[in-house]
């Protein structure tokens, strides 16, 4: 018989480990992991740090050396079951010759789902699944969307004043938001595989559009891992001397017909179908659900983000908001058609709000997109 309030507390820090890997796991999933010998000792401790390195298993494992035997082992996601860039972490488990493992949720990629459990079963080891469930499910939901749903999750970040305005009418927005807000976007970006953007955008701002060590979490990784770029240009406006292109991290421009622009090695252009004329967004997010990527961070103009919260692409709005007045002037927010009835209109579902050095944050699920 196990004690449910013990399992807990245990699953409570295998989840505060896995944190530690939001930055860096990418497209691996975010895993921790807890050692408790039988008199409730935590004896070994581990995170996933890194994709292609050793597992949060394979890492609390070896703090514990022989004691993990007879040990309980709790880990937020089901123990691998299969030869990839390092070993299966069920044999691990085996190997050490553990008494039990407390799962938190099942692995929802195919080639381990249900798997890893029933190896770790089969060898004669008691396990638990389901323990802290909602939790562990909240540290991987890119993950989880492109598992389950074959798409990546995406958010879609807006900035404005408390009067919904993202830019003067000139076109000047530096700096709508004040430093500890626009630090904040950079560990947003920093948990994504891709950031996506429109040309509008890079011609009027030219961003790098990449991450900087802007706070203390994110000073103390020894490599930024830089998320791609993807960037809606469909007519053919951008120029390789933009600082977009300057660290050669992987760029993929969409256009709607191949161009014979010439373009940096790491510059790919993704041609895609037309709709509206326009590009087809739908196709822009199953391109970057080939790569792999399973979580987008969206930075961009009205259009753009009007056109995403229209078709349904964006499961989570980070809204930040400043104390000033732009004027009814200023640039809106999001460009969204004119409803006629209430019942088109987009609903939100709130679920945070922080004070952000002088600015508010929101954090917005699309009511039928919440996990």
């Amino acid at each position: 018989m196990t004690d449910i309030s013990t399992d807990d507390y245990y699953m409570s820090r295998a989840i505060e480990l896995a944190r530690k890997g939001r930055f860096t796991t990418h497209p691996n999933p975010n895993v921790g992991c807890v050692i408790v010998n039988g008199d409730g000792n935590i004896v070994g401790e581990g995170w996933h740090e890194k994709a292609g390195e050793a597992h949060a298993e394979v890492h609390a494992l070896a703090m514990a050396g022989n004691q993990a035997k007879n040990a309980t082992v709790f880990v937020t996601l089901e123990p691998c079951s299969h030869q990839g860039k390092t070993g299966p972490c069920a044999d691990a488990l085996i190997k050490a010759e553990v008494a039990r493992v407390v799962v938190a949720m099942e692995d929802p990629f195919e080639q381990v789902s249900g798997r890893g459990i029933n190896k770790l079963r089969e060898a004669g080891i008691e396990v638990d699944v389901g323990v802290k469930y909602e939790e562990a499910r909240q540290l991987n939901l890119g993950f989880l969307s492109l598992c389950e749903r074959k798409k990546p999750r995406i958010q879609l970040k807006l900035a404005m004043s408390l009067d919904g305005r993202t830019a003067l009418s000139n076109g000047k927005s530096k700096w709508v938001t004040g430093k500890s807000a626009r630090q904040d976007v950079h560990e947003g970006r920093a948990c994504a595989g891709a950031i996506l953007t429109g040309a509008d955008t890079v011609l009027a701002d030219n961003p790098q559009l990449n991450v900087r060590a802007e706070t203390e979490e994110l000073k103390a990784l020894e490599n930024l891992r830089q998320p791609v770029r993807v960037i809606i240009d469909t007519q053919c406006r951008l120029i390789p001397a933009l600082q977009v292109f300057q660290d050669g991290v992987p760029v993929f421009l969409v256009r709607t017909k191949a161009s014979e622009q010439e373009l940096p090695e790491h510059v790919t252009e993704w041609v895609v179908p037309e709709q509206n004329e326009k590009a087809d967004l739908t196709a822009v997010v199953s391109k970057i659900a080939e790569l792999g990527i399973h979580s987008v961070w969206a930075e961009c103009g009205a259009q753009l983000a009007g056109a995403l919260v229209t078709q349904d692409l964006v499961d989570e709005l980070l809204v930040y908001i400043a104390p000033k007045l732009m004027g009814n002037m200023a640039k809106p927010l999001v460009h969204l058609p004119d409803f006629a009835v209430m019942r088109d209109i987009v609903e939100l579902k709130l679920s945070s709000m922080d004070k952000i050095g002088e600015d508010i944050k929101l954090i917005y699920q699309i009511a039928e997109h919440s996990q």
